[in-house]
């Protein structure tokens, strides 16, 4: 047995979240055990589908800082969750209350609702009912891929803040 040189890379210990990092943990977890308990998929069964134990299913839904990457990519496959989609599902609710209180969405900030609002004349803003009736009611031909991000975040916004209109087939 050698002694360890300076040159010899010597694993570190973990470091501890900081900041507001605890807090997007826990928001993670729930958003993960949200997704689970939405589909109906018991604890253990989402363990064994992710290559697990119950107990660090438990850990990563609750925010621990200890699980590995590898064992949260796996839970998101397990529950068809993207990583895109853990931060910002907390804030969603916040930011859809500031968006339905808005007086007006400016038309020209959003392009595709600026062409479903062609019949709208003498002015360049809607309402985010009006907005939200319009994107509900053309929803068949949104194409996601030519969506500006902000214009998808508005229909993301308001899809959770406004209640859906009963739209005729």
């Amino acid at each position: 047995m050698g002694n360890i040189q300076a040159s010899d890379p010597v694993p570190a210990a973990a470091p501890s979240p900081q900041g507001r990092c605890p807090q997007r943990l826990q928001a993670i977890g729930r958003r993960i055990r949200g997704r689970r308990r939405q589909l109906g998929i018991s604890a253990m069964a989402t363990a064994a589908a992710a290559g697990m134990s119950r107990v660090t299913l438990h850990r990563i839904e609750t925010g621990a800082a200890s699980v590995t990457l590898g064992a949260l990519m796996n839970v998101l496959d397990a529950l068809d969750l993207s990583f895109g989609q853990l931060e910002g599902a907390e804030d969603l609710g916040a930011q859809a209350a500031i968006t339905t209180r808005a007086e007006a969405i400016e038309l020209a900030a959003y392009p595709l609702l600026q062409q479903l609002a062609w019949h709208v004349q003498g002015t360049g803003t809607l309402s985010p009912a009006e907005a939200a009736g319009l994107y509900a009611r053309q929803r068949r031909r949104l194409d996601q891929e030519e969506l500006q991000p902000q214009e998808r975040q508005l229909i993301a916004l308001l899809t959770h803040a406004i209640p859906e209109p009963d739209v005729p087939a």
